[in-house]
């Protein structure tokens, strides 16, 4: 009886050990930015209505994502749907996809040439961050950005 309890006992502390350990990564241990520049590579407009932007229309934006200070080539990709809920204002929702995971963007847009968007959230070392992203255009054709995530845990 006695060794059973302490088979027990052991597989029952195996068992919360590997829980902790699996159950989120704590990566980011405090606050951080993150400054990466985007270019456009896909942009595209569904019209659900009249000829123009309106109400319902749907904006498609595709981004490739770069720290020239790493390497030239991206080091990920963005992927951003804003619906319209006016002639220019629309609530978009995002995720950029960085090499060690992903971060989840929301909220209203007005203008592309500079906007925040609050994070809702990530994946794998971005898991349970918070804050804001704030773009800025720096050239239209392409249209390129610099983007700043500063992160919270």
């Amino acid at each position: 009886m006695r060794k059973l309890l302490l088979v027990v006992a052991a597989l029952l502390g195996f068992a919360l050990l590997t829980g902790s350990v699996t159950r989120s990564s704590q990566a980011l241990s405090g606050p951080g930015t993150i400054r990466i520049t985007s270019r456009d590579i896909q942009i595209s407009l569904a019209n659900q209505g009249a000829a123009g932007r309106g109400a319902g229309d749907t904006l498609l934006i595709r981004q490739l994502l770069f720290n020239k200070g790493i390497r030239k080539r991206a080091i990920g990709h963005a992927d951003m749907v804003c619906t319209y809920t006016g002639y220019r204002s629309r609530q978009c929702s995002g995720t950029y996809f960085l090499p060690r995971g992903s971060i989840v963007v929301s909220g209203s847009l007005r203008f592309r040439e500079f906007y925040e968007l609050a994070v809702v959230g990530g994946t794998n070392l971005y898991d349970n961050v918070r804050g804001s992203m704030t773009a800025t255009m720096y050239t239209r054709t392409p249209h390129r950005e610099i983007l700043i995530f500063r992160l919270v845990v």
